[in-house]
């Protein structure tokens, strides 16, 4: 089993990035946008109490359910759709191996 995935983020100007994530960092879809510098707040540090961080998932990916902290925080934010999270509570796991996120646009 490798180490590491791949996923894919397209910015909001519709590029499209190619990331390698490790999977073995205990990180986050939030953390992994700040260390690759993609344009997103993450103001709250991860911890769900914002929504700079959301995106739309548009890959089949089973993810872990929403908590109710993800959901209190999706009902409050800007431009959510059904396929919205907060990138802040996606842990990164070897299962997501071809994901795709798209960053919501800026409120």
């Amino acid at each position: 089993m490798s180490s590491k995935i791949n996923i894919s983020v397209i910015d909001r100007e519709g590029q499209i990035h190619q990331l390698t994530v490790p999977v073995d960092m205990n990180i986050n879809l939030m953390e992994v946008f700040k260390i690759h510098e993609l344009n997103v707040a993450g103001e709250c540090g991860g911890i769900a109490m914002c929504a700079t961080c959301q995106v739309y998932v548009e890959s089949n990916h089973e993810l872990p359910e929403p908590s109710d902290d993800e959901l209190a925080m999706l009902d409050q934010a800007f431009f959510v759709k059904n396929n919205s999270r907060l990138g802040c509570q996606i842990p990164i796991h070897q299962e997501f191996e071809g994901l795709t996120v798209r960053l919501t646009p800026e409120s």
